[in-house]
């Protein structure tokens, strides 16, 4: 038999609006406002992002690619070729 999860009831103070659009993505995904925050907390909490990710993200905020021509997406050839394929 499984250990019941502890749990406290906890106050905090939110803005208005990011309230409001919780509560409207909680009810797309059919759950309880408290589940939903949770589940958000939980995430941010305990799942870390692998060194890949991060060296993409470092990459990113580095403006490294800030030069670097946008990719022609008007089709799969001219796609092929921006990238250089």
């Amino acid at each position: 038999m499984e250990a019941a999860i502890q749990k406290k009831a906890t106050m905090f103070r939110l803005n208005v609006d990011l309230i409001e659009r919780l509560k409207a993505m909680a009810k797309r995904e059919h759950r309880s406002l408290n589940n939903f925050v949770e589940c958000i907390l939980l995430d941010v909490a305990y799942h870390e992002p692998n060194e890949v990710t991060k060296a993409a993200i470092d990459e990113a905020r580095s403006g490294k690619l800030r030069d670097v021509p946008a990719i022609d997406t008007s089709s799969v050839e001219a796609m092929f070729k921006s990238v250089g394929l």
